[in-house]
């Protein structure tokens, strides 16, 4: 379990680290007015990143559809999503672009540039079970989204029961 914290933690910080300064994430009119000497403080960005999609479980085969997206009001550099599943994933499989292993339970995916109130950023995982397993769950939360202050972080945490029926379970 400690090991699983310390790849999280270290997966995380990553892509923190690769945002950097960089990130063009920005509060509202930053820079607009002002001079050296001003002391004008800019609070965080706000936005509001929410994730939505589906999940399907069958014979051992996981789908799992992941749209990010951002209500606003402020645009997003990105953001990052981790998969938790409660079921390991067989070793060796390629995840889409912007995707990572955390583990062998855990998947990052990061979102291009979020605009508020824009198109959402969609990845499809297609992934392998160890075993075949009559049911598994997945939570689904936004580990890094920019810095921004979210007021609604409810819509980016979900928790998926999915039984291997092959339907899709939405979130």
């Amino acid at each position: 379990m400690q090991r699983a914290m310390m790849v999280v933690s270290a997966a995380a910080m990553a892509v923190v680290m690769g945002a950097g300064s960089g990130s063009g994430v920005e509060a509202p009119g930053a820079g607009e007015g002002e001079g050296v000497g001003q002391g004008v403080e800019r609070g965080p960005a706000e936005a509001d990143v929410a994730h939505h999609g589906h999940v399907s479980l069958s014979g051992g085969r996981l789908t799992v559809r992941l749209s990010t997206g951002n209500h606003g009001p402020s645009d997003l550099a990105g953001a990052t999503a981790g998969l938790v599943f409660s079921e390991p994933l067989a070793a060796g499989q390629k995840l889409p672009a912007g995707c990572l292993w955390g583990g062998d339970r855990v998947v990052y995916c990061q979102a291009d540039a979020l605009r508020a109130d824009g198109r959402d950023s969609e990845f499809l995982l297609d992934l392998r079970t160890v075993g075949h397993p009559a049911e598994l769950s997945v939570d689904i939360a936004t580990v890094w989204n920019g810095g921004a202050e979210d007021r609604n972080p409810d819509n980016d945490k979900h928790h998926v029961l999915v039984p291997a029926t092959g339907d899709l379970y939405i979130y």
